[in-house]
């Protein structure tokens, strides 16, 4: 089992900064995580564009290319639905990223056409593909943390939640990724009946870590709140700027560390 893999296993739950770029990448290892994933919104951002495919695989590839040489921990890419429709295509994307080094991917049972769930057995049979192609290759121990995104889709989720899991892990997922479930009961249910880890998210409300360790839970990540943190604090200071023309406030902001500039400046 590999590095990316055993974190899943470790008795504390596995805590994931999603980075958009080298720097946060770099900060984010430096401060001492084990591991990185990335976060497409705010990726997507970062080029001046939405969430949601609208950019392409090269872009993402780039960026998995320039982290993977930046960073020495274990990275997954947040690869939304596979940026293409055609099941070959994904497969061969995952591929090329396995093949520079990356550790795993998420990967959303939803498509970005109409927004809708595709169905278990469409996204079933993109996992049996990928895991198929990443074992032939020699990828066994990549991650495939299978995303499933029926609590942003649906008003009662869980039993169809529960359905998807186990499809998904029966056809070669690694774990199983929950956007959106905050309701400590229905986690503790979906953790007891799905035999992999249980990754959920960061919401407003729904941080305490130590808690949701307790639940069972085995990933936790927090999505795109860090880089959304960060165009608030750029909002905010550029106004500031603009209408003060005075930037001396911000060589006395207490909060701004400089941990990147210290090793390499």
């Amino acid at each position: 089992m590999n590095t990316f893999k055993m974190l899943h296993y470790e008795d504390d739950i596995l805590i994931l900064p999603n980075v958009w770029d080298t720097l946060s990448a770099i900060i984010c290892e430096q401060i001492g995580f084990k591991a990185i994933a990335t976060t497409s919104w705010g990726f997507a951002n970062s080029l001046g564009l939405q969430d949601g495919e609208h950019l392409s695989f090269k872009d993402v590839f780039t960026l998995a290319k320039n982290l993977v040489s930046a960073v020495k921990i274990p990275l997954s890419i947040d690869m939304e639905s596979g940026y293409s429709a055609n099941p070959n295509d994904i497969v061969d994307h995952v591929l090329r990223l396995a093949d520079i080094g990356v550790a795993g991917i998420n990967i959303e049972d939803s498509c970005k056409t109409d927004g809708a769930l595709k169905s278990v057995k469409t996204h079933r049979k993109c996992i049996e593909l990928l895991r198929t192609a990443l074992e032939k290759k020699g990828f066994d121990h990549f991650f495939i943390n299978a995303r499933t995104d029926t609590y942003l889709k649906l008003e009662n989720p869980l039993n169809e939640t529960i359905e998807r899991a186990r499809s998904y892990i029966l056809s070669g997922a690694d774990g199983i990724f929950v956007p959106g479930i905050v309701n400590d009961e229905e986690i503790k249910e979906l953790v007891n009946v799905v035999d992999a880890p249980i990754n959920v998210m960061a919401l407003a409300g729904f941080t305490d870590v130590d808690k949701i360790g307790k639940l069972g839970v085995k990933r936790f990540s927090i999505g795109n709140v860090l880089s959304d943190a960060t165009v608030a604090f750029i909002e905010q200071n550029a106004e500031t700027f603009f209408q003060t023309g005075d930037v001396s406030y911000l060589f006395n902001k207490s909060e701004i560390k400089t941990v990147f500039k210290t090793s390499f400046s």
